[in-house]
């Protein structure tokens, strides 16, 4: 027996507290160097990002690992997880955006691969007909008067903003603006369910109620509400970061964006790469899977495409993994390409 082919013995433990070991055949070794292996994986609350998961975790089995979950997290716990080893990975990293778990996930974990690069942005909209009919280009609009009572819906005097929950990176990010543009005398972030908040404005909208959001793409919302047709997207007054991503404030400025109030755009957020995070002992232990992370990555017009079906309806887990084997199933040429890569990165 090749010391290849001893690397793949499945233990088992006698309740004499013997082992056996059961080989593996060749042939199955060869076509799942993941045989007798589980994979922890997490993914992310936001829904939006669970097709990715899916994805990754389908081509994971096809290369015989056994994975657990994604079990469904928050930002801090999840990087302390991974960084611990009592996760495997996620691929539901936004960076710069997560930098500031920096200093948790360095201490056992690292980022690999790319399963979106450069096309996230981040930033803020409103509704096209109120951009006009108030001349809003600038969240400095909003400590306007007539713009805070247009915007105002539970009557408090601010304009209600759908922002992030928190936990999330996007709301560290938020609440660093609102202090620095001065804007807590004028703006009310909303913090409940995303999901659920933002269903709530596309209700508003489509009642002719003006509607003020925090999103990022790629996300279902820029779907639904076009920017460019429906929304806009609006500046900040000047770029100003938190410390952490205050290196990157030239990235918070963008040409091209559809449907900005301007060319460049002032997002006031700097584009991000969707990253897999993951264990480094486990990365080393299983280079199979660090030659897929390398590899693989999904065009973000496809997650947007998906985002629009889960608001259509199809938003169960169940969904979402039929999503996956669809897509999987759709680009075969593709994902095979990277299940041979990893492959040949385990002989």
């Amino acid at each position: 027996m090749t010391k290849r082919s001893l690397s793949r013995l499945v233990a088992v433990t006698l309740a004499a507290g013997t082992m056996l070991a059961a080989p593996i055949p060749a042939a199955q070794a060869q076509d799942e160097p993941g045989a007798g292996i589980t994979v922890r994986m997490a993914q992310a609350t936001w829904d939006t990002g669970w097709f990715e998961a899916a994805i990754y975790k389908q081509l994971l089995e096809k290369l015989g690992y056994t994975v657990e979950g994604p079990t469904t997290l928050d930002n801090p716990p999840f990087y302390q997880a991974v960084a611990q080893g009592d996760l495997d990975l996620w691929v539901n990293g936004w960076f710069p955006l997560h930098n500031s778990y920096e200093t948790t996930y360095s201490q056992g974990a690292e980022l690999v691969g790319y399963v979106a690069k450069g096309g996230a942005l981040e930033g803020y909209l409103v509704d096209k007909a109120s951009a006009e009919e108030f001349g809003i280009t600038n969240l400095e609009d909003f400590k306007r008067d007539e713009v805070k009572a247009a915007f105002d819906r539970d009557g408090d005097g601010k304009a209600d903003m759908v922002a992030c929950p928190p936990g999330w990176g996007c709301e560290i990010n938020i609440e660093h603006h609102l202090d620095a543009y001065d804007l807590r005398d004028h703006v009310n972030p909303i913090k409940a369910s995303y999901a659920a908040s933002m269903a709530d404005a596309v209700a508003a909208y489509n009642e002719g109620t003006p509607i003020l959001f925090y999103t990022w793409t790629p996300n279902w919302t820029v779907d639904t509400l076009k920017p460019g047709e429906d929304v806009v997207w609006i500046e900040v007054p000047e770029v100003n970061l938190p410390e952490e991503l205050a290196d990157l404030a030239d990235a918070a400025t963008l040409s091209g964006v559809t449907g900005c109030v301007n060319d460049p755009c002032k997002l006031g957020f700097p584009a991000n790469d969707i990253r897999p995070v993951v264990n480094s002992e486990f990365l080393e232990a299983n280079p199979a899977v660090r030659a897929l992370l390398e590899t693989a990555s999904i065009p973000i017009q496809d997650i947007y495409a998906q985002n629009a079906r889960m608001n259509d309806g199809e938003g169960s887990q169940e969904d979402v993994n039929r999503h996956a084997a669809e897509w999987i199933e759709a680009n075969a040429d593709l994902a095979n390409g990277w299940l041979e890569a990893a492959r040949a990165a385990a002989e």
